[in-house]
């Protein structure tokens, strides 16, 4: 089967939008796969988001530590989804990425994949110095995963699959305002940190760069065909939401 994949940079935009939109690529690869087209197409999309909480199907509302009405008196989205996992933050400095793929087409499960996208950000972070680890109890990428007081997330990963089709994804924190972590439990946990490449680097970092190396990791790892979008996916809803 096919491992071409179309890559889209949707720039920045907000949740609901992004959220919209992966829902009709997923539904189209879904419809596809069932009609058993030869040439289905399939897709990987980077993002930034406007500040946003996130909830996951699993998660907590007590997670998110204060109230729906501090959220909108200072601009932050909060959206339940149909992901797996708690809560999380996405918000600028922040690199999304929602691979919309047919998991059978790469030969792999859903716990491989998710092995895999944590392999991607932590070959992304090794050319800036950045140790990334693996936890096998806790999906997404850590640093200093043995020292119960250094341990901190650098990037969260939650993820829906049907019919093998995944869809959700990543969000590495690449220059992000780390203070927003502080009004929820990230991923619920109350006893880890969050970090960002910019607080481990020292300095801020270049995101068109992390954004490159991030595409070539899924590229490599994932052994795909990636393709950039040749006609930029055009919808009047994101003129007001991307900036």
């Amino acid at each position: 089967m096919s491992r071409k994949v179309i890559f889209e940079d949707l720039g920045r935009i907000r949740y609901q939008q992004a959220w919209e939109y992966q829902e009709k690529l997923f539904a189209q690869v879904i419809r596809d796969k069932q009609e058993q087209k030869q040439e289905k197409e399939q897709y990987l999309l980077f993002c930034e988001h406007e500040h946003v909480y996130t909830l996951g199907k699993s998660g907590k509302r007590q997670n998110l530590l204060i109230t729906r009405q501090m959220c909108e008196s200072r601009q932050i989205d909060l959206h339940e989804t149909d992901r797996g996992g708690d809560i999380t933050y996405h918000g600028p400095g922040q690199l999304v990425a929602y691979p919309i793929i047919d998991l059978e087409a790469f030969g792999i499960g859903i716990k491989r994949y998710i092995s895999l996208l944590e392999d991607v950000v932590i070959e992304t972070l090794k050319p800036y110095g950045i140790k990334g680890e693996k936890d096998e109890k806790a999906m997404g990428v850590w640093i200093d995963l043995d020292d119960p007081l250094r341990v901190r997330k650098i990037c969260a990963i939650g993820v829906r699959a049907s019919r093998f089709v995944t869809m959700h994804g990543l969000a590495l924190n690449i220059n992000s305002d780390l203070t927003y972590f502080n009004f929820i439990n990230p991923c619920g946990f109350t006893d880890k940190g969050v970090t960002s490449m910019q607080k481990e680097v020292g300095e801020e970092v270049d995101f068109r760069e992390v954004s490159n190396g991030l595409k070539r990791a899924f590229r490599e790892l994932f052994d795909m065909d990636l393709a950039d979008q040749r006609k930029p996916h055009h919808n009047p809803d994101w003129e007001t939401a991307v900036t």
